[in-house]
């Protein structure tokens, strides 16, 4: 539950510290492997999501709940 609580943590701090106009990014990797970024759009107060798969385009997500997207990058984290 701890890794939880330390991506919502993170998300939550894109949220704060937004503002510039430009979207902020932060990255989730395992091992040194980055696994997926998030960009938060203070906007239109959402998330999206960018999955990195090995041989394969990033894919690209859009979520405006912190909840959700907090449990899909704990999932690509496992």
């Amino acid at each position: 539950m701890s890794q939880l609580l330390g991506i919502i943590t993170r998300l939550q701090s894109l949220q704060e510290n937004s503002g510039s106009g430009e979207p902020l990014q932060r990255f989730f990797e395992v091992e040194g492997e980055k696994r997926c970024s998030v960009k938060y759009f203070d906007k239109s107060n959402t998330f999206e999501l960018e999955v990195f798969q090995k041989g394969d385009k990033p894919q690209s997500y859009q979520f405006d709940n912190i909840d959700m997207i907090a449990m899909e990058i704990f999932d690509l984290l496992q």
